[in-house]
């Protein structure tokens, strides 16, 4: 194995950790979406690592699966988020006379 892989594994595992740690910290369910969409792409660039190091083309399938996947969750969270905040009734204004 040559330093190219190594270097591959070691950043991937990094990114992979921190998004993690994004996701179980992340605040609000959009930090949780975009931690998940980058799971999902180390998965997917880790997938496409092993594929490219063992030469096999039976991964590609695969990761046109888990791209479609990443895809339609991205849309699906990001609708139900705008529909809480449709529902969600309006701040009041500020007056520009109480600053």
């Amino acid at each position: 194995m040559s330093i190219m892989w190594i270097a591959i594994a070691l950043l991937l595992s990094a990114a992979t950790l921190l998004s993690m740690v994004r996701l179980l910290l992340g605040p609000s369910i959009l930090d949780r979406s975009i931690s998940l969409d980058v799971l999902l792409a180390c998965a997917i660039a880790g997938i496409g690592a092993y594929g490219a190091y063992h030469r096999e083309a039976s991964v590609l399938p695969i990761l046109l699966v888990l791209a479609l996947l990443g895809f339609v969750g991205s849309v699906s969270v990001s609708r139900f988020v705008a529909k809480q905040e449709k529902s969600a009734p309006p701040e009041p204004l500020e007056d520009v006379e109480d600053r």
